[in-house]
């Protein structure tokens, strides 16, 4: 006989199996650890699509043009030593700002009046696995909660069947699950991460052969671990372990319809540059992004590139793979951001662009056809909610090899992300090893000039 939760619970009590006075305890227990909470004060942006490029973009190729550079192509710098490699792409202005962007991005530079462009970012590391945890931490060489974990600890999500925190990742960049973990943060806030294909969460789909059945199982399991958890409240991981069946368990009811791209148009699918049906390339890892913000997930981190040289921005021995990698994300990304405007979202959702670092503007040859790490200077962009668009923040010097002026660090581009959601760094904090750290650490001021 189908019973309902409820009807289970008297049962046992009726049974002797539990104390009638535990009923209420049982019927109402209140625990939302990622119920949304309020931001210390009005944000602009409610939510993140962070897009993340592995290995390392060039910025003297893709967004911050060097005329000096191509003009001086394969002549020596000093000696023999160094000579300068110019860049194998042509920019040109887009939009009425007249923001240059290369050939390499003529989609995303169709939205040039909606970016804010960041030329003089820079980071702390020029390893890759340093400067891809020190983007998304704040420390280049301890663990820590990485920053969609900070927003969904610090804000919560609107949703709770689905994580307030999603990666959508095909393989796994440079420092692996570090990039979406939450270190000493509840895990509940650590990311979930997603992989294109035809199941893109493993077990997504109950076992169960009827919704009720399903409820009941999941209402007796509550009960006991309730029951558990009594006495040990104190236990975060605990908490976080129950609290992540509990969510799991509302995904197979929203995560398969999240998922299902079938009722979207075909002139969404062309927008995005996505064949119906196709699950790879990073024009559904975009609509995905998309329909998961839609759906009140918190931070979204969508990550182009694994480990594999052919297949991210690491172009030390042919920058001339960036052709094929700018196309597979430039439509997508620039079809989302026309996307999120033609639904309303771009007014509080946040869009960051962003990459490790950028490359050097020398090689140790004439002819030698890539570029190494480069720390001291690269670019970003920013788009969407709070950010002032067709504008550029900061320049690089006239080789792209360091800050000309207005640095932009890695802890000042994390503070203004949190400042757009609401939230300031500095309050942001969580005790850990008798200390209260933060995304920032010590460091990390917004960058009020791209704000409206």
């Amino acid at each position: 006989m189908n019973s309902n939760r409820r009807n289970v619970i008297r049962s046992l009590a009726g049974g002797g199996l539990i104390l009638p006075g535990l009923l209420s305890e049982m019927m109402a227990v209140e625990d939302k650890p990622l119920a949304p909470k309020k931001p210390h004060f009005a944000p602009k942006a409610k939510r993140v699509i962070f897009l993340f490029m592995t290995g390392g973009v060039s910025h003297v190729d893709t967004f911050d043009p060097k005329p000096f550079l191509n003009k001086n192509h394969d002549k020596p710098k000093t000696k023999g030593r160094r000579y300068y490699k110019g860049s194998g792409w042509d920019f040109k202005k887009y939009g009425q700002c007249g923001t240059e962007f290369s050939d390499l991005f003529p989609h995303i530079g169709g939205m040039a009046d909606d970016i804010c462009m960041i030329r003089s970012m820079q980071n702390i590391n020029g390893d890759h696995f340093g400067a891809t945890i020190g983007l998304h931490t704040g420390s280049d060489t301890f663990k820590r909660p990485s920053i969609g974990s900070w927003v969904s600890y610090g804000l919560g999500t609107y949703n709770a069947n689905l994580p307030s925190f999603m990666v959508i990742s095909p393989g796994l960049p440079y420092a692996g699950g570090q990039v979406w973990g939450s270190d000493f943060l509840p895990v509940l806030h650590q990311g979930t991460r997603i992989i294109p294909g035809a199941e893109p969460i493993a077990n997504m789909h109950r076992r169960t052969s009827t919704n009720s059945q399903q409820r009941d199982e999941l209402g007796l399991l509550e009960f006991f671990n309730n029951q558990h958890l009594h006495g040990r409240e104190n236990d975060s991981s605990l908490r976080a372990r129950i609290k992540s069946f509990e969510t799991a368990a509302g995904m197979q009811t929203a995560a398969p319809e999240a998922f299902d791209l079938s009722k979207e148009t075909d002139a969404t699918h062309d927008l995005y540059g996505l064949k119906r049906g196709d699950t790879k390339g990073f024009g559904w890892q975009c609509m995905v992004g998309r329909r998961l913000i839609e759906r009140g997930v918190r931070f979204v981190e969508l990550i182009d590139g694994d480990t594999r040289i052919d297949y991210n921005w690491d172009a030390h021995a042919n920058m001339s793979n960036y052709n094929k990698l700018a196309r597979n994300v430039d439509q997508p990304i620039a079809g989302m951001l026309k996307d999120l405007k033609d639904r309303g979202l771009m007014e509080d959702t946040l869009v960051v662009f962003a990459t490790e670092f950028g490359r050097g503007p020398f090689q140790p040859n004439p002819g030698v056809s890539g570029r190494g790490h480069h720390a001291r200077v690269f670019s970003s962009w920013l788009a969407g909610a709070g950010i002032k668009g067709g504008m550029v923040h900061g320049a690089s010097d006239e080789l792209g090899e360091q800050v000309a002026n207005d640095v932009v660090t890695i802890h000042d581009f994390q503070a203004t992300i949190l400042h757009l959601l609401g939230m300031d760094h500095e309050r942001l904090t969580y005790r850990h090893a008798g200390r209260n750290f933060r995304l920032t650490d010590v460091h990390g001021h917004v960058v009020k000039d791209i704000l409206t």
